[in-house]
Order: C-alpha cells, then sequence, then structure tokens
C-alpha cells in the first residue's frame, strides 16, 4: 500500500487540483518546480539554518513522567508548542516563503482560523520584508484577539471574512478569490495539508520535520527510532502529517489521528470527519467532507478555532480509508479535561487542538511498555480565555 503522494497529485482516491482556470498558471508553475527548488542545497541550507537559529529546533521530546505513570504507559510529547511563534505551523511558513522568493513573488496571502498560520506567515514576511493579506473570519478575529493584535505588529493586513458561517472555510474561500484576481506577483501560502496537488505534499514536506527529529531523538532516549504509536489532533492536518511521514511506511507504528467531535459525533455541532464525511471537492482537492445529502458543506463545530473545518487533508482521507490510521473523536468537554489535566501534572498549558490529541486516553488503554509520542501542536496562551471562560478561571 502507497501512503504518499503519485506523480498525479492523489493519495489513493483523493487529492488532484479541482481549481478554476484562471487559478492553473500558479498551480502549475508550483506544480513543476517545488521538489527542484526544495532539492537545490541552497535552499536546504538556509530552510535548515532558519529552522536552527530563528525557530530553534529542533524541538525537545520530552518524557511525561506524570502523564505517563497516570495512564500506565510511556508519553512523550514532541514539543512543537516551544518552537518560534508556539506552534508547528512555523515550519511550513518557513518553507514556503523560501519557495515564493525563488518563484520570484513579492505578496503574500494566507487564510488562518486560530489565527496561528496567520502569526507564522506574518512572522516569516517580515523577516523577509515581503507584503503580507492574512484572511480570517470574523467569528475567529473575535475569539483570537491576540493573534489578530500579533499579525498587525509583525506588520501584515488582515481581511475579515464576513461570508458564510466566518470562520476559515470563508477565509480560504477569500484568499482563492485574491489569489485569482492577483496571479502573477502573489504566492498563496496554504497552512494546511490542504488545498490543489502540490500544497498537500508540499507542506507535508515541510512538516516532516517533526517525524524526522522523533526517530532520532527516541533513538537517543528509547536505543529505537520507531515508537509503537504517534499521536496528532487533526483538522486540515499538518502538523499530524508532519508527524506521521517518517512511520508512513513502518506498519508497526500505530497512527492516530484525534478530530473535534465538538458537542458529539450525532449533535449537529461537530467536525469529525472521518466519521460524518463523505468524498467531495474543497478548497482545490478531492477529500472527506462533511455535507448535506444534495452536497452542499454542512458547518463544523469545534470549541477550538483550528479544528473547526470541514474537511480534512487528502493524505488523512486516505489513511482512513485504507485503515493505516485510527481515527478517534473527543468531545470539546474531553478535550478541555484532558488540556487542564496536562497543565497540571506537566506544567504545560496545551493550545485546545493538541488537548484534544491529549484525551486519546480516555479513548484507547495502551500497554505499559508502549511508546507513545504525542505531537504537541500549540502552546495553549492564545486559548487562555476560552480556557478560562469554561472552567471559570
Amino acid at each position: 500500500m502507497e501512503y504518499h503522494v503519485n506523480e498525479k497529485g492523489y493519495y489513493g482516491d483523493f487529492g488532484g487540483a479541482y481549481i478554476p482556470e484562471m487559478l492553473y498558471p500558479n498551480v502549475e508553475e508550483l506544480r513543476t518546480k517545488y521538489l527542484e527548488i526544495m532539492n537545490q542545497p541552497e535552499f536546504k541550507a538556509e530552510f535548515d539554518q532558519l529552522l536552527k537559529d530563528y525557530v530553534g529546533r529542533p524541538s525537545p521530546l520530552y518524557y511525561a513522567k506524570r502523564l505517563s505513570e497516570k495512564y500506565h504507559t510511556k508519553v512523550y510529547l514532541k514539543r512543537e508548542d516551544l518552537n518560534h511563534t508556539g506552534a508547528h505551523k512555523v515550519n511550513n511558513t518557513i518553507g514556503q516563503i523560501l519557495v515564493a522568493k525563488k518563484l520570484g513573488k513579492n505578496r503574500i496571502i494566507a487564510e488562518t482560523g486560530a489565527g496561528q498560520h496567520g502569526v507564522a506567515t506574518a512572522t516569516v514576511c517580515a523577516l523577509m520584508g515581503i507584503q503580507c493579506i492574512v484572511y480570517m473570519g470574523e467569528i475567529d478575529i473575535k475569539r483570537q484577539a491576540p493573534n489578530v493584535a500579533r499579525m498587525k505588529m509583525l506588520g501584515a493586513e488582515v481581511r475579515p471574512a464576513k461570508s458564510g458561517s466566518r470562520t476559515l472555510k470563508d477565509a480560504t474561500n477569500e484568499a482563492i478569490r485574491d489569489w485569482i484576481n492577483n496571479p502573477v506577483d502573489t504566492h498563496y501560502i496554504i497552512g494546511s495539508a490542504i488545498g490543489p496537488h502540490p500544497y498537500p505534499d508540499m507542506v507535508t514536506r515541510f512538516q516532516s520535520i517533526i517525524s524526522e527529529e522523533i526517530k532520532g531523538q527516541l533513538k537517543e532516549k528509547e536505543g529505537r527510532e520507531n515508537p509503537d504509536y504517534v499521536v496528532a489532533c487533526i483538522g486540515g492536518g499538518s502538523n499530524a502529517a508532519g508527524t506521521y511521514y517518517h512511520f508512513l511506511d513502518t506498519p508497526e507504528v500505530g497512527i492516530i489521528a484525534v478530530e473535534a467531535a465538538g458537542k458529539g459525533v450525532d449533535s449537529g455541532e461537530s467536525a469529525a470527519t472521518s466519521k460524518l464525511g463523505k468524498e467531495g471537492i474543497i478548497h482545490g482537492c478531492k477529500t472527506l467532507l462533511m455535507q448535506s445529502p444534495d452536497g452542499q458543506i454542512t458547518e463544523p463545530y469545534s470549541i477550538s478555532a483550528g479544528l473547526d473545518y470541514p474537511g480534512v487533508g487528502p493524505m488523512h482521507s486516505h489513511l482512513s480509508r485504507t485503515g493505516r490510521a485510527e481515527f478517534f473523536s473527543v468531545t470539546d468537554d474531553d478535550a478541555m479535561t484532558a488540556g487542564l489535566e496536562l497543565s497540571q501534572l506537566e506544567g504545560i498549558i496545551p493550545a485546545i487542538e493538541t488537548s484534544h490529541a491529549l484525551a486519546i486516553f480516555n479513548e484507547k488503554k495502551f500497554k505499559p511498555d508502549d511508546v507513545v509520542v504525542i505531537s504537541l501542536s500549540g502552546r495553549g496562551d492564545k486559548d487562555l480565555n476560552t480556557y478560562i471562560d469554561y472552567f471559570k478561571l
């Protein structure tokens, strides 16, 4: 079974590039050049140097002793929350800004939900002196105010998406519209493992530094490169894609994906794509998508702004359909409880996205000698208001 993208841009039945004709030149330029650019020695050297000196990689692989004792298994946390900007997103934006420069683009657009990708994009645009416009749903602008302020401080223009549910899906629609209108000078930095080919593969390759480091770090700590399980929360799926990448073809490593069940998978307020999704087209790719019987995209819901998306990347749809990954759906309540638990057991306040992955111990039992690596995809600073309101802190 092949879990990587094929030359036509598909993972099994999922992927491809379903785009308006106006975007064809942009996407085709990227498709024909991205691998060649990424393989240039000077590109690799600059990317690696920035990850080391600017982002602060490698991020630690931390043995969570008290968490491990509580759940009778060996839990390691891959500390993406310690990256500059507070999440995994910056691994990808640094890679893409370097690609954009090579392609001669001098204007960057992005979409953002929780704001972490927007901040990471604004950060690299400031670093490179390139104009930055971030589209963000009006509702997300309200619930993620600190990240909006960060983007503005970094010199980005934040444009509200006022249509539809006024969240991530609508911000993405606005960004695609912008790109159609500005095809020559603009590069669109997509923040998730979604979009028309080559985006899912390109984003995954930039994020694959996560699993590459896990292998080396586990070798040092456990004397073996492969854990028994890798666990990640999943919205569009970039942190998950990077966490799984180097283990996809290693069947003895269990892959666990944790989605947002919101108020319950069947409550009508959920973002559990693997359970509720059917094949459809969203944002340029064929993937699993929550939709009504007549094919209209249904509104997702999660307490976490970063998991509030009606689809999932094509690689993850393929992992779900083939059974290579186990998908679990975790409610708001269970995620919030798991976030508080990590804070009080390990002194680490996680992003609410990550808290969904931490709730895996309610869903699945592990053996005492299992090595379970959880991607700690982001830190909880941006979510403090949500935690405060939820727990009446």
